[in-house]
């Protein structure tokens, strides 16, 4: 298992209702897939740097879980079909090892 983030821009016209059943139907896959959800982070409607299909702004949404790579691609494929989101990217998250506590000698 890896642990990834996916940052999805979705269209500024969908609704909150549309907008969570995107967002739950990636935790669906990941559960599904045997994967664990962290977090969901909405960040809200947003302006963008550059117009996109005409559109000045995107509601951005950034997702935590952990996941066979497998799972990442089937995640990837379907959210390009999926009417409403303008763009996602999918990243792995690097998890550095916890230090050791060092013992002082005196």
């Amino acid at each position: 298992m890896n642990g990834y983030e996916i940052m999805l821009m979705l269209d500024p016209e969908l609704g909150d209702e549309r907008q969570e059943e995107i967002v739950t139907r990636i935790r669906e896959r990941v559960v599904s897939d045997g994967g664990t959800w962290q977090a969901h982070e909405p960040w809200g409607r947003r302006k963008l740097a550059y117009e996109i299909a005409k559109k000045n702004e995107a509601h951005y949404h950034l997702v935590h879980f952990d996941s066979s790579a497998e799972t990442l691609t089937e995640i990837a494929r379907v959210l390009k079909i999926t009417d409403g989101v303008m763009r996602h990217m999918a990243v792995r998250q690097i998890r550095r090892a916890q230090p050791e506590a060092v013992q002082a000698t005196a």
